[in-house]
């Protein structure tokens, strides 16, 4: 795509020329791009399920956008030409990272912590954890709470566990528009 910088005659300038190029405006900047070509052919399973989730993440980010403060939110990770509603598409896509699960402090009893490490390429809004027994039953679950440091998400038991032997925890972690990683830990 070329790009026109202080063009008197290009500068401003948007949309379809003739039917051959087009004109978009972005920064300041006029960009110039051959006409986008007409697809041909049916589209395959995985095309449809993506052009179905990007038009979801299309009505996100216009949604995002109309709120001032989650617009303001969005528009201050932007980098470069990006906008705020780039930022919410861009964070549709992408869903949380549990990075670490450290059960070194927990050992059952009440009070002990469950440290998560967990990031997102905007951000991280919960962390939960449920801890099971061995035969599937539930011990206990609640949410973590974000540490000083900004990734670092803690849960504090609330229940005793007399056996550790086989028993699992489930920590999902979910971020603005709702996606959820879920990462499960023997103990």
């Amino acid at each position: 795509m070329a790009e026109s910088k202080n063009n008197v005659i290009t500068h401003g300038l948007t949309g379809l020329v003739g039917d051959m190029i087009v004109f978009r405006n972005r920064g300041g900047k006029t960009f110039v791009s051959s006409k986008p070509k007409a697809r041909t052919g049916d589209l395959s399973e995985g095309q449809k399920q993506h052009l179905e989730k990007f038009q979801e993440a299309i009505l996100y980010a216009k949604g995002s956008i109309t709120d001032p403060v989650l617009k303001e939110a969005y528009l201050a990770k932007a980098t470069g030409n990006e906008t705020a509603y780039n930022v919410a598409v861009a964070d549709f896509f992408h869903a949380p990272d549990i990075k670490d699960v450290d059960v070194s402090n927990y050992t059952g009893k009440v009070g002990e912590t469950i440290t998560i490490r967990a990031t997102d390429n905007f951000k991280v809004m919960e962390v939960s954890v449920v801890i099971y027994n061995a035969d599937g039953t539930e011990v206990e679950h609640g949410l973590a709470v974000l540490s000083a440091n900004g990734i670092d998400w803690v849960y504090t038991a609330i229940a005793d566990n007399a056996s550790l032997d086989g028993d699992r925890i489930v920590i999902r972690a979910s971020d603005l528009p709702g996606n959820v990683t879920e990462e499960e830990k023997n103990l």
